[in-house]
């Protein structure tokens, strides 16, 4: 009697990248990923600021995993951590405790209670948009239930069903309607797009005023002057506009904002998850503000994008286990051993050196960098930065106007490896953002160095200087 095919059969023998595509066109969901470059590209191994493809051509990464790694790929000191984790207590179920866990939450509300002198507690999760909604779920809870929300426009806060509805782009909720209440979205400081004729400073207080406006009569919707509550419980902010292009908002919009905020009884929830662990030169980037959050939501660079963990530092008043008792939110995986031993490990190496000063100095070499480059090349129409998020906004000649089609073939023209220096082949891996899709990201690893810096502002000309010519 002949044998049946077992049902999974695990081949190790494709190797061949037609054949790997080919097998990924057929088999993986395109819903978690997009595709930029066609064919998308297959990269081998990293380490440091480089990614490699299978020929071994270094790629020099300028976005690190959407700023998830901020100490560099295959960092020895965060990877051992996770094998000694993996030989000792590599699972447990998060109803029993392990030591890391606990170690982490303290370090980070500590950090909190010094920084702003409010006492807290913190929360872990997954994944960034988890702990939006876990968030939401403190917000609610807290303010009795109400579901509306204040969020920026060009903000970005996640993709499941709740954090959708405080994202901006209508085009992630186009398909699959509305869970709970979709949010308010209010203008953004962005100088660059915004009215000419200002400073910066005077654009953030305009776009102060105007959100205080909305409370002046209850006829403009947020208001009952009568009882003196407002309908909205949160205003959602990211203190830099991460996908809506690194934008940076006046130093004093975010203490002028939050006078309103307060005296209208309404929570601000600082989404870190990309601008945290010193992205900015600071551990949090609202630190940079001068103002106080009742909550930080953050992600990503914590385990510098090794085991997926998330979390929410929110204030005693609003988590401790009478207000957000046990079984308010739960995740199999979201304390897990591997995930905060990673996070451990990366606070550790925060600890150790002077991260703040050494980021805002390659990010102010770096800025400097752009800066000579916009003077060479009129389609660079904006940079700016702080610590190491920068910006380079692509317009066309009139250093205005959005270019989306030349930054598609910058980017094309990036990925393809063969861009030299010194009898070297590089490759340059690029991240787009902003509200027209023209403006690159950068969010190196904070341990670039001068070297690599030179290196990438090098390739970067290249690129246009290419793309300038077709």
């Amino acid at each position: 009697m002949r044998k049946a095919q077992p049902v999974i059969a695990v081949n190790n023998d494709v190797s061949d990248e037609a054949e790997l595509l080919a097998l990924e066109r057929q088999y993986c969901s395109f819903g978690d990923t997009v595709h930029y470059l066609e064919p998308p590209k297959i990269f081998e191994r990293c380490e440091g600021s480089y990614l490699y493809d299978a020929a071994g051509t270094p790629f020099l990464d300028l976005q690190m995993w959407y700023s998830a790694v901020n100490l560099g790929y295959a960092n020895p000191r965060i990877n051992n951590a996770v094998k000694r984790q993996l030989d000792t207590l590599p699972q447990v179920a998060s109803q029993y405790l392990h030591r890391e866990k606990i170690e982490l939450a303290t370090l980070l509300a500590r950090h909190v209670e010094n920084k702003f002198g409010t006492k807290g507690r913190i929360h872990f999760n997954v994944g960034g948009s988890q702990a939006v909604e876990d968030s939401l779920k403190l917000v609610r809870n807290f303010t009795g239930g109400k579901s509306l929300m204040f969020a920026f426009e060009g903000g970005y806060h996640g993709r499941t069903l709740g954090a959708s509805a405080i994202t901006s782009s209508y085009r992630y909720r186009r398909r699959y309607g509305h869970f709970g209440d979709r949010a308010q979205f209010i203008e953004f400081p962005y100088l660059f797009r915004g009215p000419k004729g200002m400073t910066k400073e005077e654009y953030g207080n305009e776009c102060v005023k105007k959100f205080a406006r909305m409370f002046e009569t209850e006829y403009y919707g947020v208001w009952d002057p009568k009882a003196g509550k407002c309908e909205y419980a949160a205003f959602y902010i990211e203190p830099l506009q991460g996908t809506g292009g690194y934008v940076i908002p006046p130093m004093n919009y975010f203490s002028e904002l939050k006078k309103v905020l307060d005296q209208y009884g309404i929570l601000m929830v600082s989404d870190e998850i990309q601008m945290g662990f010193y992205r900015t030169g600071k551990l949090f980037s609202i630190e940079h503000f001068g103002v106080k959050p009742d909550i930080i939501v953050f992600g990503k660079a914590l385990t510098n994008g090794l085991n997926p963990l998330s979390g929410v530092w929110a204030k005693e008043e609003m988590i401790n286990p009478t207000m957000f008792p046990p079984g308010s939110t739960h995740s199999t995986f979201a304390s897990n051993p591997m995930g905060t031993a990673a996070g451990l490990e990366t606070m550790k190496v925060f600890a150790e050196s002077d991260f703040e000063a050494m980021v805002m100095e390659k990010g102010a070499y770096f800025l400097e960098g752009l800066k000579e480059l916009q003077k060479r090349h009129k389609i660079i129409g904006d940079v700016d930065g702080l610590g190491l998020a920068l910006r380079a906004e692509i317009c066309t000649d009139d250093g205005f106007t959005p270019d989306k089609a030349m930054i598609d073939r910058m980017c094309d023209e990036a990925m393809k490896g063969d861009l030299v220096v010194n009898g070297k082949n590089y490759g340059l891996v690029l991240d787009i953002g902003g509200y027209h899709k023209n403006v690159i990201t950068f969010a190196p690893a904070l341990t670039i160095t001068h070297e690599e810096i030179d290196l990438g502002l090098n390739l970067l000309e290249q690129v246009i200087r290419r793309c300038a010519r077709k």
